[in-house]
């Protein structure tokens, strides 16, 4: 089953583009590292100012050697990351998820980052999305 880790990155109000910016000099980055399955980078669409970065794992096992790789350490060049994901006091928004945080020597972007980890326990698809057409399998 997969797993979804979730860093919820806090960045000011004026801060969001360059975060959005960061992530897309490095788009594709972990697509090849074993176990990845997915990336997503969500922007507020109202006042808040904490921006969620949705990736999709296919076991604990997986992210953890991303956090541990040499393309992890490339993106987070500040060097100041935890492995667990957690914020280290001198850099308080570097986190395993938000690899342009601290980008080519640039400062973070963040002022604060959490990891959450998430496995999947229901939900549903799309059935219009499924079958575009429109018609019922079921005849």
């Amino acid at each position: 089953m997969s797993i979804i880790k979730i860093n919820a990155i806090t960045v000011p109000a004026d801060s969001g583009d360059e975060l959005a910016h960061r992530f897309a000099a490095r788009a594709g980055a972990v697509d090849g590292q074993p176990g990845f399955e997915g990336f997503e980078l969500l922007k507020p669409t109202d006042d808040r100012t904490t921006w969620l970065v949705i990736t999709r794992w296919s076991d604990d096992a997986s992210f953890q050697a991303w956090v541990e790789s040499p393309s992890f350490a490339h993106g987070h060049r500040g060097g100041s990351e935890k492995p667990d994901g957690a914020a280290s006091t001198d850099a308080p928004a570097a986190s395993a998820a938000d690899a342009p945080h601290a980008h080519a020597g640039r400062g973070p972007v963040g002022i604060s980052a959490e990891l959450w980890s998430y496995e999947p326990a229901g939900g549903s698809t799309n059935a219009q999305a499924a079958n575009p057409q429109g018609t019922n399998a079921q005849g």
